[in-house]
């Protein structure tokens, strides 16, 4: 606005000082193009002080801004439609899944590995005997069988066999084993109470021979097989 009313001012001044200062026939178009000038000088005034006067009228228009993308969503059922809901974005947890391993079926049968030679228990070692008379009477004596153990495991079974030179020779009073006879051969077993044999250490089995004295020593004695000693 201001260049627009110098550029008129100039204008107007230019054509009065060709109107007065020039030459004397100065014709009637020259003077209409003047009083045009100073009329379109004037309403220019006019028009600049009417503005400055009232500044608030020509105020520039603003827009709104644009809405931004978090306030932009779907209204929600009994929400009116001038009231917008923002948006929510939560992530969603993802669940991991988890593997469980079916149990074995009641029909399936488990596969048991084979024992291992290395884990099997070790084997005992072989018992000895040793026979002796401990007393004589005058139709019995007392006898007594040592059963040693020497290696270092307990052996839990055994069996003693002892051959009497008759069958008319009774066995009594047994203790540390049980007693069975056929004929003249009598085996003894553990009873329970002796039937361990611990490692590096021995058990006795007492007993009585019934009948004469004489020539009544037993014949033979073996402990799992193996003689006795002691006898002879």
């Amino acid at each position: 606005m201001a260049i627009i009313l110098l550029d008129r001012i100039v204008a107007a001044a230019a054509a009065v000082r060709q109107v007065f200062t020039g030459r004397g026939d100065v014709s009637r178009a020259t003077w209409v193009a003047v009083i045009a000038a100073l009329g379109v000088l004037v309403a220019t005034v006019v028009s600049v002080v009417g503005v400055l006067r009232s500044p608030e009228e020509l105020a520039p228009v603003t827009l709104d801004p644009p809405p931004s993308v978090g306030q932009v969503g779907t209204p929600a059922v009994g929400t009116p439609q001038g009231q917008a809901q923002p948006a929510q974005a939560s992530p969603t947890a993802s669940v991991p899944s988890t593997v469980t391993a079916a149990p074995p079926s009641a029909g399936s049968p488990s596969k048991t590995p084979p024992p291992d030679a290395s884990t099997a228990p070790p084997t005992p070692a072989a018992l000895a005997a040793e026979f002796a008379v401990e007393d004589n009477a005058l139709l019995s004596y007392g006898a007594a069988v040592t059963i040693s153990n020497p290696g270092s495991v307990p052996s839990e079974r055994w069996t003693l066999t002892v051959t009497l030179p008759r069958e008319s020779l009774r066995v009594s009073s047994v203790q540390g084993a049980q007693v069975s006879h056929d004929g003249a051969v009598w085996t003894f077993v553990p009873d329970g109470r002796s039937g361990q044999v611990p490692g590096s250490a021995s058990v006795r089995v007492t007993f009585r021979v019934n009948g004469s004295t004489v020539g009544a020593t037993p014949t033979a004695c073996t402990i799992d097989g193996v003689a006795c000693g002691g006898l002879g």
